[in-house]
């Protein structure tokens, strides 16, 4: 089974204004970075759609959908919920990430494709149920792993966040919930100023939240750890039938926003760790989801290095 790439020029037109940081540039460096890659030629074009407003609704509020839909058809340039920076286009365009990362989802759970890498914008973990944060609109790997689970019938979810920031969008979505594992390796201090260890979930969903921050300057050394022993060691009692990944490259050591010093072989091989468990629990099934990193070569860079490892890793 192949490789499926979703990369719908449509992302293009969610402009967050002039000198931002997640600007379509990160769109075109990804894309003519595979394309110089030859990668395009090797992965299985996928066709995106618009989520409905239904399949947002799986896990945002209905006054939240209606608030951003009438403040960005009002003009204006910034959600009321937050510092979430939105243009005319930036709510069709929201709905076309979610609905790119719905597609990944039912080629991967299908068959129809082994893994998929989703290149996105806007991002999407730091959107809570009922608040767009940061450069988050909807929370576009939440919406996919409670669609995996009503449509797909999957039991479980694994979501791993290897973005610099952590994504407490997504973490606040699942806290209280058993069926779907939250991972994340971020730095700390840094925005949004949540993922403490302590952070492990409640009621129902005590342990399926792991939070492992590292100060600036982490790296390699560092992280690696993190996913060769603490997810492998949760992972043997928690057994995913599905993996999506949150993949942000600000991590990245030239990234100009995040302090962590990865480099792209490094994301090459964080791939590979990911693709490893999936092989062992849930039949390969990966779904990545592009979030952060805001260094256009060092994206570009790192986005091929990943897309290899998913192409190349792990073989049947």
């Amino acid at each position: 089974m192949p490789t499926a790439l979703i990369a719908e020029a449509v992302c293009r037109q969610h402009d967050p204004g002039w000198n931002h940081p997640e600007s379509c540039e990160r769109f075109d460096a990804i894309m003519r970075g595979l394309r110089e890659a030859h990668l395009t030629e090797m992965t299985l074009p996928l066709s995106a759609r618009k989520a409905t407003e239904k399949e947002i609704l799986l896990c945002h509020d209905p006054a939240y959908l209606l608030q951003t839909r009438h403040e960005i058809e009002a003009g204006l340039t910034q959600l009321g919920t937050g510092d979430t920076a939105v243009c005319l286009r930036s709510y069709e365009v929201a709905l076309y990430a979610v609905g790119s990362v719905l597609r990944a989802v039912d080629a991967v759970m299908t068959g129809e494709a082994r893994n998929a890498f989703c290149v996105v914008r806007p991002p999407g973990h730091h959107a809570t149920r009922d608040c767009g944060m940061g450069f988050c609109v909807f929370n576009n790997v939440a919406v996919a792993a409670r669609y995996a689970q009503r449509i797909h019938g999957a039991e479980r979810v694994l979501i791993v966040d290897w973005d610099v920031h952590h994504g407490n969008g997504t973490q606040d979505l699942f806290y209280n919930d058993p069926s779907v594992f939250y991972m994340s390796t971020h730095q700390s201090p840094l925005y949004p100023f949540t993922g403490e260890p302590g952070e492990t979930g409640a009621a129902a969903g005590k342990g399926t939240t792991l939070n492992i921050p590292f100060p600036a300057g982490a790296g390699r050394a560092e992280l690696f750890p993190a996913y060769e022993r603490d997810l492998a060691n949760a992972m043997q009692l928690f057994k995913p039938d599905l993996i999506i990944i949150s993949a942000g490259f600000d991590g990245h050591a030239s990234d100009p926003i995040g302090h962590f010093t990865l480099l792209e072989q490094d994301y090459y091989d964080l791939t590979l760790m990911v693709m490893n468990l999936a092989q062992v629990y849930c039949g390969n099934r990966v779904v990545s989801v592009l979030e952060g990193g805001y260094n256009p070569g060092a994206l570009s860079a790192s986005c091929v290095a990943h897309v290899e490892a998913l192409l190349y890793g792990c073989r049947d």
